[in-house]
């Protein structure tokens, strides 16, 4: 997600020094330095950007995008004079139970909540009812997140929640139900700019899985105002004065709601691509600017398109072959396709948004266009995986209506409709798998991957049914 800072700023004639805890950081060769060193360890940071400073090309900014480390840039920032916010105000846009309280207290629209710090209690008090949503206070991606719905489940979530935060803290809060929305903005001399509006595709229960989103989003002009209005009095009561800030809102019964504020852009391929895809602006540019305390360029609309992401997944198992990558990458506007295993790796169903398989990103003068390329590209991927794996098995042979992860058709028939099933026309109905696929044109993949009609059986039924073609595929190699 850092990689068009990188890009752009070369451009811009600016020299870089990236930071990351990992020695083998991607992109890290596009920076025309690297140190290594743990993003979370602020005086470190610290250290290293006065040694810049000192050099004769001096220090003129600091910055980061599609990561929650704000404060690690603040701290620096505050310390040494450069453009950005404060310490403070990066701690209230990363620690969930500041961000509320600071909603709370200033009376901006969101969900009521309850912070729990380690140790995680037996009995919890709430004084709002279930559904809700437990979430490590500061981290991102998803992570520890998870929608609860009784008092049954409550203690295992708040468990997993702090298992992810950093401070040892977790959100209990009210869950939202309605459309959500992600928007980007810059602020300069505490004027606020929207970047982009995106509406968020969350699939698979009880966790929050983003499965894609679509720019630009398409609600009324109501509806689109009272998102962003309640967007930027959070960005006000925040202190985000300086910088990027990120927003989830949701459109609920009792009007626009906010999830979060991050100090930064988003990640998720927003920001970087989607919204300079649909709109030939770069936010990225633009922040890039602030940073270095310039006023932002680049970031004015020059064309009306949409730009539509989507991401791939598997079910649980070890990798033996992906096909139809460049295939996807030839259908018409398709920009990207982003992989991000290969064969060998283990793989699971995603739990959060920093698990999946991969992305594709399409871009197109028209919105339908745009959706039916990313989509088209989605069904054209195929993981193998390899056979006798204990993970594959214990996933086949778990409940087909009940059992998480979701069967591949999670609005599949009941298996009583399947019990005859001679020809490919028995498979058709009203269930798809994760990208769209129909029983019937999967069917028609697994012959043709197979090289010939499957055997019609019960257990080759149950495979096809709870895994896919990546389920009857896996049958028919351990089975066949």
């Amino acid at each position: 997600m850092q990689s068009p800072a990188f890009r752009i700023a070369r451009e811009m004639g600016f020299w870089t020094a990236a930071l990351d805890g990992n020695p083998e950081a991607p992109f890290r060769l596009m920076a025309d330095y690297f140190e290594q060193i743990d993003l979370k360890d602020k005086e470190l940071i610290l250290n290293f950007a006065k040694k810049l400073a000192g050099e004769p090309a001096g220090l003129c900014g600091i910055m980061t995008c599609g990561t929650d480390f704000s404060p690690s840039v603040a701290y620096t920032a505050e310390r040494l004079n450069l453009p950005g916010i404060s310490y403070e105000t990066a701690l209230k846009a990363q620690d969930k139970e500041l961000m509320r309280s600071v909603f709370e207290k200033a009376g901006i629209a969101s969900p009521r909540w309850k912070a729990v710090h380690a140790p995680c209690p037996d009995v919890f008090s709430l004084d709002f009812e279930f559904p809700v949503v437990v979430k490590p206070a500061d981290n991102m991606g998803a992570r520890g997140c998870r929608r609860v719905d009784s008092t049954a489940g409550l203690k295992d979530a708040v468990l997993d929640a702090l298992r992810y935060s950093r401070s040892s803290k977790a959100i209990i809060e009210e869950y939202m139900e309605g459309p959500e929305f992600s928007v980007d903005a810059l602020v300069f001399n505490g004027e606020v700019t929207i970047c982009g509006l995106a509406e968020r595709h969350i699939f698979y229960p009880p966790y929050f899985i983003e499965m894609g989103h679509t720019m630009p989003a398409v609600l009324s002009a109501r509806d689109e105002t009272a998102v962003l209005d309640l967007f930027c009095a959070g960005i006000k009561a925040l202190g985000i004065n300086c910088g990027a800030a990120k927003g989830d809102i949701k459109l609920t019964r009792r009007g626009a709601m906010i999830g979060e504020i991050a100090a930064r852009l988003s990640g998720g391929y927003m920001s970087g691509w989607t919204y300079p895809y649909s709109s030939g602006a770069e936010p990225v540019r633009g922040a890039l600017c602030i940073a270095a305390g310039e006023a932002p360029f680049g970031i004015t609309p020059v064309k009306n398109w949409t730009s539509a992401e989507r991401a791939f997944i598997s079910i649980p198992g070890v990798i033996s072959a992906i096909h139809g990558i460049e295939e996807a990458k030839k259908i018409p506007y398709v920009k990207d396709v982003f992989l991000r295993v290969k064969p060998g790796d283990t793989v699971d169903f995603p739990q959060n948004n920093v698990s999946k398989c991969g992305n594709v990103i399409s871009a197109a003068p028209e919105r339908e266009q745009a959706i039916k390329a990313a989509e088209a590209a989605l069904r054209c991927i195929v993981i193998e995986l390899e056979a006798n794996n204990p993970a594959t098995d214990a996933f086949l042979d778990s409940p087909l209506e009940t059992a998480f992860p979701p069967s591949v058709f999670y609005n599949y028939e009941s298996m009583a409709a399947f019990k005859q099933l001679n020809k490919a026309e028995d498979y058709a109905g009203s269930g798809v798998d994760y990208t769209g696929r129909s029983k019937e044109e999967t069917l028609l993949l697994v012959k043709k991957l197979f090289g010939k009609a499957p055997p019609c059986s019960d257990e080759f039924n149950r495979a096809f049914l709870r895994g896919g073609y990546q389920g009857a595929l896996y049958y028919l190699k351990t089975k066949i």
